[in-house]
């Protein structure tokens, strides 16, 4: 078998790293080329890189993140109330097999959202399913659901996410489905699955947010029972820029 036969096959089988790879190797001079055994263990590095980096891009599409921010691009300090070892330390995403909350914080424009997305972007990168919702976008998709008879079916869904992203809690008034609908969620997540929720709102405001004492005890409680608390401070990074 020539070596154009041997990548034809290789693209046949979808091994497409491994074929990149090769074919790099057939354009090195001849005395510069691997062989044997170091050149069969290169392949299949190649094809493992590209494997785990076609896994990274499908979950970080399907994540829908409102922004495209890595773990690096966060600001640790200590005027934004973020140090790196507690950041570290959530980048290692044991809260998430933990099945644990993590509630961000902090006064408009502070980069809570840019926080949040960051935590999934890292989530994406270790191979953790993740799905962020923007509060509105939530609702709209939990209002359709039950008007198209999709509902129990969209919750079945939500809970198989390892971990979900909540955007911008606290904004908007929400009715009692809602809540009741935020419940369900939160309810098929407690201890299994993980939230990280941004809001305006400190998490101490939030019972007076949902201004229904018994669902707000629920909510709160399966919220806060096993939860990360990011407050950030300082000004606003939109005047900033």
């Amino acid at each position: 078998m020539n070596t154009t036969q041997s990548l034809e096959q290789m693209q046949n089988l979808k091994l497409n790293g491994m074929a990149a790879s090769y074919r790099c190797q057939l354009e090195l001079p001849v005395n510069q080329q691997l062989e044997g055994h170091e050149l069969l263990a290169h392949l299949l590095q190649a094809e493992q890189l590209h494997r785990t980096n076609e896994r990274m891009e499908s979950l970080l599409k399907a994540a829908r993140l409102r922004f495209n921010v890595t773990p690096q691009q966060i600001d640790c300090s200590p005027e934004r109330n973020l140090t790196k070892a507690t950041w570290s330390s959530l980048l290692e995403c044991n809260y998430i097999k933990a099945g644990e909350t993590v509630l961000i914080t902090g006064a408009t424009g502070v980069g809570k959202s840019a926080v949040g997305c960051a935590l999934g972007y890292q989530a994406c990168l270790m191979g953790i399913k993740t799905r962020y919702f923007n509060m509105n976008r939530l609702i709209e998709t939990i209002l359709m659901a039950k008007t198209e008879g999709s509902y129990v079916k969209l919750l079945n869904q939500l809970e198989k996410v390892p971990l979900i992203i909540l955007d911008d809690f606290g904004i908007q008034h929400i009715n009692k489905n809602i809540k009741l609908a935020l419940l369900q969620i939160m309810e098929d997540r407690y201890e299994k699955k993980s939230l990280v929720i941004t809001s305006q709102l400190p998490v101490s405001a939030w019972h007076d947010y949902l201004d229904e004492p018994t669902l707000a005890d629920a909510i709160l409680d399966r919220l806060t029972a096993r939860c990360h608390r990011i407050e950030l401070k300082g000004e606003s990074r939109r005047k900033k820029k």
